[in-house]
């Protein structure tokens, strides 16, 4: 089974981190009180401009980190990978008694062709990854695996193989397998971070997918159009899952900026298979395993036609200008389901949006020294599709496993974070909430002890549904959470986490009627999650 978000975070994480950000803000500044000179080592770190670029570049990005939890899989299926809502169908569960104890591993190659026949104008990226949990297996073939002893294991995955085509400066043509992120910018230019805190925040769409896409990039303003192909099943037939995309955004006076987008799924899926074993779409397994919300249609074919209309803003999305940012969005899902299905004839109407806003101020003297604020809403629906509406959100987690990621919000365990590699298991991993809705906020505090070097974190997260499952209430949870992190050199820090999240009413439930089983193999409230782990993480180039 191959992971696809866990595929996707660290592939452009590795140059887009926080501390990459102050350090960057930090040399700016320096320039400025010092201007380097011709021959200056800043002048290389700037961007090379046309004519000045490498033919062949390489990066990695490695990450270890041992983890102390109580949660972990009752399904030895999910032994070594384990992917999901918590408590899901994926067997996730907690424990009073079990702690489990393992270290993991990762290791994210990034090569970038740029023949010089070209000119610069036409280049070729590749990424791959290989991951797994320390003595898991060897001798075997498949990814997520390979460090038993002796090794031999034939373990790398392909993130991206795509070109980049430059035909006139501000304009980019990507083709091939390449990242799908539901912000206006670039994500092979742009630090990751960015890219979480503006647009749709990933939560919408965040993962890699096949298929074309035509940027235009100015001063002012930058237009996105894509076209993927999700899923193609039998080529001879019109079953597949199609993507559209167009977004915009454009600059105003004072650092802010505001931007809209349309996005369209066509799904001729026709419950006909999947991107694996746990098929794919809107009556698949796969979307209940996310944490979404699964049409209950059995096995019945149905097409669909669903799309996203949205707008979102920012202000200092850098963080640079001043020492107020803020972002936000909104966006409304709307469409059709057709299904072949006695006493569906008039299939199923979809209408629900999503909210969010997040402010921050920077109190310090460095970047890493700011306080934030964030909420998020996503609309419920009481009866399901039982009355032929559906009120709630879809996100890409329908069809990937999973293609959507709320990792930006400070949380560990209420939502998901960034730092995982073959564990990804947060109570709510889709916004959707498995349809229920969500009201929601992380309030977290950040401190440079030692400027650019020591960084102290504290936070909290508590999370409401919007509909309260039979037999429980509306609250999912408290989380506390802490995290201190030391900067060895440029690119390379070792960090020190640790959460926990206090289980509310909502997990009182005892009714399963339109979602995966909230509580798991529980009759009961389950036991609170904890988790405590130590990252080194380095940038290698």
């Amino acid at each position: 089974m191959k992971n696809k978000l866990l595929l996707l975070i660290p592939g452009v994480f590795f140059v887009l981190s926080q501390h990459t950000v102050a350090q960057t803000h930090n040399l700016i500044q320096d320039a400025k009180q010092n201007p380097p000179t011709s021959k200056s080592i800043f002048k290389k770190d700037l961007p090379v401009s046309a004519g000045e670029y490498k033919t062949l570049q390489f990066f990695a990005f490695f990450i270890t980190q041992g983890v102390a939890t109580n949660m972990y899989p009752e399904s030895s299926l999910f032994n070594g990978q384990l992917v999901g809502r918590l408590f899901g169908s994926n067997s996730s569960s907690t424990s009073s008694t079990k702690t489990s104890w393992y270290a993991e591993q990762r290791l994210i190659p990034f090569f970038i062709l740029t023949p010089k026949l070209f000119n610069g104008k036409a280049l070729l990226r590749t990424s791959f990854e290989i991951d797994w949990t320390w003595g898991d297996q060897a001798y075997g073939v498949g990814g997520n695996k390979g460090s038993a002893i002796s090794a031999d294991q034939v373990n790398i995955q392909t993130q991206n193989i795509e070109i980049e085509l430059i035909p006139a400066p501000g304009w980019a043509v990507n083709l091939g397998l390449q990242r799908l992120f539901d912000t206006p910018f670039n994500p092979y230019r742009t630090f990751f971070d960015k890219m979480t805190y503006t647009g749709y925040r990933l939560a919408y769409w965040g993962s890699d997918a096949v298929g074309i896409s035509v940027r235009r990039d100015t001063d002012l303003s930058k237009l996105k159009l894509g076209y993927y192909k999700l899923y193609e099943n039998f080529q001879e037939l019109h079953d597949d899952v199609t993507l559209l995309e167009a977004v915009y955004r454009h600059k105003l006076p004072n650092y802010w900026n505001i931007g809209v987008s349309a996005y369209a799924i066509l799904d001729r899926g026709k419950n006909t298979g999947g991107v694996s074993v746990f098929g794919q779409g809107l009556t698949s397994t796969l979307v209940a395993y996310n944490g979404g919300y699964r049409f209950n249609f059995g096995t019945n074919d149905y097409t669909a036609n669903i799309g996203w209309l949205g707008m979102f803003f920012s202000r200092n999305p850098d963080f640079i200008m001043d020492r107020y940012q803020l972002t936000g969005f909104f966006n409304y899902n709307l469409g059709k389901v057709n299904v072949n299905k006695v006493g569906w004839e008039n299939g199923v109407d979809i209408g629900g949006f999503g909210i969010n806003g997040r402010a921050a101020y920077r109190y310090g003297q460095t970047l890493e020294d700011y306080v934030s604020v964030d909420y998020v809403y996503s609309s419920g629906d009481q009866n399901g599709i039982s009355d032929g509406k559906y009120s709630g959100v879809i996100t890409g987690n329908t069809w990937g496993l999973p293609a959507s990621i709320f990792i930006s919000s400070g949380a560990y365990l209420l939502f998901p974070h960034a730092n995982v590699v073959n564990r990804f298991t947060p109570a709510v991993a889709d916004i959707s909430n498995m349809g229920y809705g969500l009201n929601a906020f992380t309030i977290n505090a950040y401190h440079d002890l030692i400027p650019n070097k020591l960084n102290v974190k504290i936070g909290a997260a508590q999370g409401f549904s919007n509909v309260n499952p039979q037999g429980g209430g509306n609250n999912l949870g408290t989380e506390l959470n802490a995290a201190i992190k030391y900067n060895l050199g440029v690119f390379m820090s070792v960090e020190l986490h640790a959460a926990n999240l206090w289980l509310g009413d909502f997990y009182d439930s005892n009714d399963d009627s339109y979602s995966s089983d909230i509580n798991g193999s529980f009759t009961g409230r389950p036991t609170d999650p904890w988790t405590v782990f130590i990252v080194y993480k380095w940038l290698i180039f």
